[in-house]
């Protein structure tokens, strides 16, 4: 283990580790790509009325984590919401790891820290600012982790062959989102960050950690680009419904 006076810093990339997901993995007949979805109203729209068969559950104290197993056109692919933030969103992807997917496209929103990121607007993200905590426990510190540009160029191209206009760029990953402070988003525009969220540096880390191809659309929901917080009502956009279909077509492309 690396030694440090922070604790964040004293990275052990040892394994196993004393509780393994594989441990507590589900079995079924989990498909091999899955569709990692923020929007739990998307997520019962595509898979209720058993339009998708159940196939694994994971149980944390807030809830039950279904992975559904969703026929499409040109096969299956799971579907599950992973909860919100960094340590229960990982804890959950890789218990999904362990259960069989290996390929994964996460789909969610994103509060837009430039002036002019329109809602709706999607952004892929190349790489995401290490604000967390969940991350430094599957890589050594640093002050980025980088998608998989190999990935980040199939997401880029399904958009582009469907005329979605997106930006590709920097986002930046927070475990506070009340400590989001005028001077801290100031900083974080000024290195380059499009956006700010809550969970994609540490998917970015378990992915590396674990060998799994995964990559993520954004779309830019509230506005924190300004002198107050616009909420722009963004749990209400349709732009929800679209990102989960474009996400479906880039996990079966990858």
């Amino acid at each position: 283990m690396t030694a440090s006076d922070f604790p964040l810093a004293e990275f052990d990339g040892n394994s196993p580790a004393l509780i393994e997901p594989a441990a507590i993995a589900a079995t079924g007949d989990v498909p091999e790509r899955a569709v990692v979805c923020f929007f739990r109203d998307v997520i019962d729209e595509v898979c209720g009325d058993g339009r998708a068969e159940v196939v694994a559950e994971t149980t944390w104290e807030s809830g039950v984590h279904r992975l559904y197993r969703l026929p499409v056109e040109g096969g299956h692919v799971g579907v599950f919401h992973p909860g919100v933030g960094a340590p229960l969103a990982s804890g959950v992807l890789e218990e999904m790891i362990a259960s069989g997917c290996r390929t994964f496209v996460a789909c969610g929103g994103a509060g837009a820290v430039i002036p002019g990121l329109a809602l709706g607007h999607v952004v892929v993200p190349s790489s995401a600012v290490r604000d967390e905590g969940t991350s430094y426990h599957y890589l050594p510190a640093s002050r980025e982790v980088a998608a998989d540009p190999a990935v980040t160029a199939v997401l880029s191209a399904v958009l582009a062959e469907r005329d979605v206009p997106h930006v590709v760029g920097k986002t930046w990953t927070t475990d506070a989102p009340y400590r989001e402070t005028h001077a801290r988003i100031a900083a974080r525009r000024a290195e380059g960050c499009l956006t700010v969220e809550m969970e994609t540096a540490a998917f970015f880390a378990v992915a590396r950690h674990r060998s799994v191809t995964f990559g993520q659309y954004l779309y830019a929901g509230d506005d924190v680009s300004g002198g107050e917080w616009d909420s722009r009502q963004w749990q209400t956009s349709s732009a929800r419904r679209d990102l989960f279909w474009l996400a479906v077509a880039a996990v079966l492309r990858l």
